[in-house]
């Protein structure tokens, strides 16, 4: 249970810091670049400052129920049995809009980028048995692998960047603004429902999982500052190197970025080692909501042992992930049409509903107790 499993606040940022980069290291420059064209850089960065205040609101949501997770929080806010309901159905509809696409991008970018003849269940169900192994081994686990990885995964990441830069070419930023604003706002909103409005899930890892909650205020706050930065700098070099155009019809800009490195006649081919950057990040964002998903049913149904329903959810997982999307217009029009009103309502309205509800029993609280403190003032009035 979350309240026997304790991780450091260090280990909490670097799995917030791998989780924001995620999936959306690979999918995000395409969209953006849709929609703002050369302004795309511009609406990271203001997706950044967006996705800061929406981790606020889950940060002041949590403080107030500090030693809850998520399905604690609406059983409080909501009734034992409706929060239970309203619980079942929140995870029931984010393992299939969340996890399920995910594991079908990483299929989908090997069979199309690097092993073209080997089928896709293959490669999901290969990636899947990893997954659930660590879910198994549970969060302790996960967190001390994202500390021997880290400091790989920056390698690799400062590599790409650094390779990378002899290709800018500032062109292709000009001219700025010359839509206006208006599509900075919706590539922004792009931005923030691909980065940070999935973090309402962390909410069954923190504070709960972590031994001091002022610290890992801080280390969520801070893992999800770098990881949308990151994100911030493989959008504007994707927009240097490769133009608004190119990056806009490329559905994996990131990967081909890393074709663009060559120095000399030496250092060249090397994006397969620079796409084990993204397997890493890609691994952690479907661990944690795969250990998110198995903690929430097992609390809301109240099993001793979560471990059992790491298999049956990993078979729906790698079922659902061959069938979730029929093609890729299907997928780039379900992302575009209803991936972000979801996430909104889940991570954003749904976050603020509790928040009302906490408010408004406050308030009533409040006024129940007022006459008896009036009465009780009387009484030592008159003795």
């Amino acid at each position: 249970m979350p309240g026997q499993i304790r991780i450091s606040a260090r280990q909490l940022m670097i799995l917030t810091t791998l989780y924001t980069v995620g999936s959306a290291i690979l999918i995000i420059p395409s969209g953006m670049a849709e929609v703002a064209k050369q302004d795309a850089w511009m609406a990271a960065l203001v997706g950044v400052v967006a996705g800061l205040l929406v981790l606020y609101l889950y940060i002041k949501l949590a403080s107030l129920y500090p030693q809850k997770t998520l399905i604690g929080i609406m059983e409080a806010l909501l009734g034992k049995w409706l929060g239970k309901a309203v619980g079942l159905l929140f995870f029931a509809t984010f393992f299939i809009n969340a996890p399920v696409p995910v594991l079908f991008y990483l299929g989908n970018f090997m069979t199309t980028q690097m092993i073209p003849e080997t089928p896709m269940p293959a490669v999901n169900i290969l990636f899947a048995l990893i997954i659930l192994l660590a879910v198994r081994l549970g969060l302790e686990v996960i967190a001390r692998s994202a500390e021997l990885m880290f400091p790989l995964f920056i390698l690799l990441y400062i590599s790409f960047t650094g390779l990378i830069v002899s290709n800018i070419k500032l062109e292709n930023v000009q001219p700025v603004l010359e839509a206006g604003v208006g599509p900075i706002w919706s590539a922004a909103l792009s931005f923030v429902s691909t980065a940070f409005l999935p973090h309402i899930i962390l909410l069954m890892i923190f504070p709960a999982s972590v031994n001091r909650f002022d610290q890992a205020r801080k280390a969520i706050f801070t893992g999800s500052l770098i990881g949308g930065l990151m994100l911030v700098v493989v959008v504007s070099l994707a927009i240097l190197v490769l133009g608004p155009d190119l990056t806009a019809r490329n559905i994996y800009p990131s990967y081909a970025l890393a074709k663009k490195i060559s120095i000399g006649n030496f250092l060249q081919r090397i994006e397969a080692i620079m796409a084990t950057m993204w397997f890493i990040s890609l691994f952690f964002r479907i661990t944690l909501y795969m250990h998110s998903t198995v903690t929430a049913i097992a609390q809301i149904f109240r099993l001793k042992n979560d471990r059992q329903l790491v298999l049956p959810l990993g078979i729906l997982l790698v079922a659902l992930s061959t069938i979730v999307y029929p093609n890729v217009p299907y997928q780039q029009a379900y992302d575009t049409k209803t991936w972000i009103p979801y996430i909104l309502s889940l991570g954003l309205f749904f976050p603020l509903l509790l928040l009302s509800i906490h408010a408004l029993k406050r308030l009533v609280t409040k006024k129940n107790n007022k006459p008896d403190d009036k009465r009780e003032n009387r009484g030592e009035d008159g003795a």
